[in-house]
This record gives C-alpha cells, sequence and structure tokens, in this order.
C-alpha cells in the first residue's frame, strides 16, 4: 500500500475548440464524422465487465436524420438490471478498498483520453446522436465532462482533508469518508453528455459501485464514454450501463434492499415519481437513499429599461435557442420593459431568420433538430396553439418540419398576459415567450417572475442601473439556483458556476462541485484514546467540601 499525503494535479478548465475553417481540429472532426456514419454498430449493455447482447436490436439515428441508422443497440430486460446490481455488488469490497490516489489516477486519465485520443470520436458522437452542431458538442462531450472529472477528483481530495480541527490532549479525533452501503442508480439524461458521463462516475470517484441507466436517445455516445473509462482502467462491475425500459429499471432498483442511493437528471414529473416509490419502500432498504436530482426549467431573463439592447439582444437569442432550446438553463420566459420592446424585437427577429438550419455535419448550420419525434409533436401543439390563441401572436419562426428530420424552427411567441401557458409550462425546446411589461412596473414584474413557476433553475437579468440589479437579485433569490447579471442563463462552468436549482428544479446538489461528491460517502467519526480513564468515578463524587 502507498504511503503518503498526495496532492492531485491542479485542475484547470479545458480549452475550447474553435473548429474554425482551416483548423486542424476542423479536419480531424469531420472525418470522425464521415467514419462514424460510414458503419453501423452494435452496442452492448456493459455488465461486470462483460458484453451483453440481446435479441431486441433497436435502431439509432440521427435526430436530423432519422433515415440513416448509425447502429443498434441492445435492449433489455429486468433480469438485466439484476444481473447488474449483483456485479456491482461483487466489484464493491475491492472498489472501496483501493486506495483513492489509485481511483483518482483512473478518472484523471479518462479525462486525458477524452483530451485527446477520443476528443473528436466523443464529439462526433455526440453531434450525430443528439444533434448538436461542434461549438455545443465541444463545450458539452470534450470540455464539460474532462472539467467534472479533473475537477472532481480536486474536490475528492479536499474532502479527504476535512478533519476535526481539535483533538484534546491525549486523544486523536479523525473522520473517514466512507462510501455508501450498497449501490448507487445513475439515470441520465440525453441533452448532455457530459452530464451522462459525471453522474455516474462522480459517484464512483467517491468509492461507490453504480447501475447506469442512460437516456436512450444517448445511448450512441454514452457507448463511447463507457469505452473510454474501461481504457482508463475502471474495473469490472464498477459501473454497469444497462438499456431497459424506466419501469423495468424501477421494478427491480428500488425494490433492492442495498439501493443506497440515485443520481438523476430529467423531469421533474419522473422524480417526483421516484421519490414517492423510494418512500413506499423505505422500509426495505439497509440505509436511508440519497436522493440527488437535478429536473426541470422554466428558465428566465429579465430585461430592465437600462440594458445594453445588443447584450440583451445576445442573451436572449443565445440563451433560448442553442442546442434547440434543449439545455436544462435553456431561457424560455422574458420579460422586457414596453420603451425596449420595438427595438429588441427588431434585432431578435433579423437574427433569428439569420440562423443556418440543417445537419451537424454541415458546420455552417447553427441550429440543429430537436431530440426526438415525441419532442417535435409536444413542440408542434404549443406552437399550433400559439397560433390560435388571442392571447398569443408569433413574432417569428412558428414553422416546422420532420420528413427529413426533427426541425422545430426557432420560435418568439409574444404573450399579452403574463401567465399565459408557453410562459409557465416546461416546453424544453426552442419556444421563446415574451411578456411586455410597462417600465414603470419592473418591481412588480419580478413578483410575477418568482411566483409564475414551480421552477427555480437558472434566470438572469439584463441592466445598466446597479439599483435594478440590486433588487432583481434580492427579490429573485429563490427563483434560481444559477443567477446571471448581464448574461444568458446558460453556460455555467465546472469549477466557476456550480450548477442546479431548488424548487420543482431539483435538491440543488451543485454538480461540478465539493458539494454534490459529499452526497455520496457518508462520515464515520474515530476517537483514539492514548491514556483511557481506568475508574468510573469523578472528582465530584469524594466527600468533604
Amino acid at each position: 500500500m502507498s504511503k503518503g499525503f498526495f496532492t492531485v494535479p491542479v485542475p484547470a478548465n479545458e480549452p475550447v475548440y474553435t473548429y474554425a475553417v482551416g483548423t486542424k481540429e476542423r479536419k480531424l472532426l469531420k472525418a470522425a464524422i464521415d467514419e462514424a456514419r460510414s458503419k453501423q454498430i452494435d452496442i452492448p449493455m456493459y455488465i461486470g465487465g462483460k458484453e451483453i447482447t440481446t435479441s431486441k436490436k433497436v435502431n439509432l439515428a440521427p435526430p436530423h436524420d432519422h433515415q440513416h441508422i448509425l447502429g443498434q443497440y441492445n435492449q433489455g430486460e429486468k433480469s438485466h438490471v439484476t444481473d447488474a446490481i449483483n456485479a456491482a455488488l461483487a466489484a464493491k469490497k475491492d472498489w472501496e478498498n483501493l486506495a483513492w490516489e489509485d481511483r483518482a489516477a483512473i478518472f484523471l486519465k479518462a479525462a486525458e483520453l477524452i483530451s485527446g485520443k477520443y476528443r473528436y470520436e466523443l464529439n462526433a458522437a455526440t453531434m450525430l446522436g443528439q444533434s448538436k452542431n461542434p461549438y455545443q458538442a465541444e463545450i458539452d462531450s470534450a470540455c464539460e465532462i474532462i472539467d467534472f472529472l479533473r475537477f472532481n477528483v480536486q474536490y475528492m481530495s479536499e474532502i479527504y482533508k476535512q478533519q476535526p480541527p481539535v483533538s484534546g490532549k491525549g486523544v486523536w479525533n479523525r473522520v473517514e469518508q466512507r462510501p455508501l452501503e450498497g449501490f448507487v442508480f445513475a439515470l441520465t439524461p440525453f441533452n448532455f453528455t457530459a452530464i451522462a458521463g459525471n453522474l455516474p462516475s462522480c459517484v464512483a470517484m467517491m468509492g461507490n459501485v453504480v447501475v447506469w441507466k442512460p437516456s436512450n436517445t444517448q445511448i450512441y455516445s454514452a457507448n463511447v464514454l463507457m469505452k473510454i473509462f474501461r481504457e482508463a482502467g475502471l474495473p469490472d462491475g464498477v459501473i454497469n450501463l444497462v438499456y431497459v425500459s424506466g419501469p423495468d429499471a424501477g421494478d427491480v432498483i428500488f425494490q433492492h434492499p442495498d439501493f443506497a442511493g440515485i443520481h438523476f437528471t430529467g423531469s421533474t414529473g419522473v422524480f417526483q415519481d421516484i421519490w414517492k416509490t423510494i418512500g413506499d419502500n423505505i422500509h426495505r432498504y439497509k440505509t436511508y437513499p440519497r436522493i440527488v436530482g437535478e429536473t426541470g426549467g422554466k428558465d428566465f431573463i429579465v430585461v430592465h429599461p437600462s440594458a445594453d439592447l445588443k447584450a440583451a439582444n445576445t442573451a436572449l437569442v443565445r440563451g433560448a435557442f442553442e442546442y434547440q432550446g434543449q439545455k436544462c438553463s435553456a431561457a424560455s420566459r422574458a420579460y422586457i420593459p414596453k420603451s425596449l420592446w420595438p427595438a429588441l424585437k427588431e434585432s431578435m427577429t433579423t437574427d433569428v431568420k439569420s440562423f443556418t438550419i440543417g445537419g451537424t455535419e454541415d458546420f455552417t448550420n447553427f441550429f440543429n433538430a430537436v431530440i426526438d419525434e415525441k419532442s417535435f409533436d409536444k413542440l408542434a401543439k404549443y406552437i399550433d396553439r400559439a397560433k390560435e390563441s388571442n392571447e398569443a401572436e408569433i413574432v417569428v419562426g412558428g414553422t416546422y418540419d420532420k420528413s427529413k428530420g426533427y426541425f422545430i424552427h426557432p420560435t418568439i411567441i409574444e404573450a399579452s398576459k403574463p401567465d399565459y401557458e408557453t410562459m409557465v409550462e416546461e416546453l424544453f425546446g426552442p419556444v421563446l415567450t415574451v411578456y411586455v411589461y410597462e417600465d414603470a412596473k419592473f418591481e412588480e414584474t419580478l413578483d410575477i417572475v418568482d411566483t409564475t413557476s414551480i421552477y427555480a433553475l437558472t434566470g438572469s437579468i439584463i441592466a445598466q442601473d446597479r439599483y435594478a440589479i440590486n433588487l432583481a437579485t434580492d427579490k429573485l433569490r429563490h427563483a434560481a439556483g444559477n443567477f446571471y447579471v448581464n448574461d444568458k442563463c446558460t453556460g455555467a462552468v465546472v469549477g466557476q458556476q456550480p450548477f442546479g436549482g431548488a424548487r420543482g428544479s431539483g435538491t440543488n446538489d451543485k454538480a461540478g462541485s465539493m458539494i454534490n461528491l459529499l452526497r455520496w460517502v457518508s462520515p464515520r467519526t474515530i476517537k483514539e484514546t492514548f491514556n483511557p480513564d481506568t475508574d468510573y468515578r469523578y472528582p465530584f463524587l469524594e466527600k468533604g467540601e
């Protein structure tokens, strides 16, 4: 066993490649895309180090080109979930007894593999499987997952360093951070490859074992992540990747006595159902499970009359329409003063009309497809209702087409009342609804922002007036877990803006921070006495005055 107090490499945010014309990275990424499109792959589940295939194959296709088949994944059933749990529990003893620096080394190596050898393959998989343009893929499936891995190692070492500040004479007090007793379920979303990689890996980093179920629409890039983790030296059974239905996974996992926690990103409704199921089964578990979840958002941008018009315009357009509005943090409701609306309406309309729309293989396209037909149909219904409503008006966009891919054109709706349905309900797509308020009613509008939605994930204030910024920051303190001043409400960076929200948006355990990693350990306090007492009697018991 190694001996020493080890210092981990100081993390720094991974540089973002531009993929500009003529650059080496542009050529390499295009080659990786061409390679991925040239073949179909059979994607197995990974259980206890074994690649598991089944007779039920499900096609994977780019959302922007749904007739092109990238490959098939092997759909599992309840028995595979049971096998994954058993494999995780079998691996648990050796993994949790491995020195923390050895665990750290595995994930630091994974970060290096993504930064170099696998950067273009992972980005290409994200671009094709999740319809992200080169920049959106780069900041996600390269930079953010690398940052998660490197910064989490730093946070892990800082957690282990935290010790009681006082040990009395003849006593040594210390704290050890034990992995949870059992296995953890990681249930991950489609929209960020980095989230899909972080949710199981940060749990495993702290010495836990994991059953990982990704979104079906992210399996294509999840497979690459698993390949990277295995090449980095992750032992068999520590993370087990299964492709099963949600109900099948839940029926097995939430009945199991060794269920120790869930790390979740997804919809509020699903998370609430999971929480209820865990509560109903609480008597079954050996320990109280850790429940960590980041869920929905109805994220806002408030523009003050003092706002810089160009800054407001860019924040609104980027915040609402980058990655087709499918970020948890995407702006979907905006509050704009009457005095600025004509100018902002014109500039936003001009920008939206200038968007190039199409497949991710063409690097000149800013805007791509939504994730699948279910999302497409939902968004189309909201747009159609807005067209028919006397409480809403389509400012720009409002068209859609799924003949080749699931393309919802970026749409701005002006609502005549602040509780119109698209101001309140989460759409998770490229639809921004604007409510125009009277300039003199700024403070009243802040109250409306705070009470309109059940969510509290991200939000921003665009203003030059410092009193207005201060007022908004104060009145909206519970309306967003990530709050931005003079910026869009998206783009949290690991190590800079820990991410998460409260209310209906989750448990606010801040991915990309020490706060999150603390949820995956259970501390034990150890007091060692070098000169123990040998008589129960205290001095006050003696007779006399």
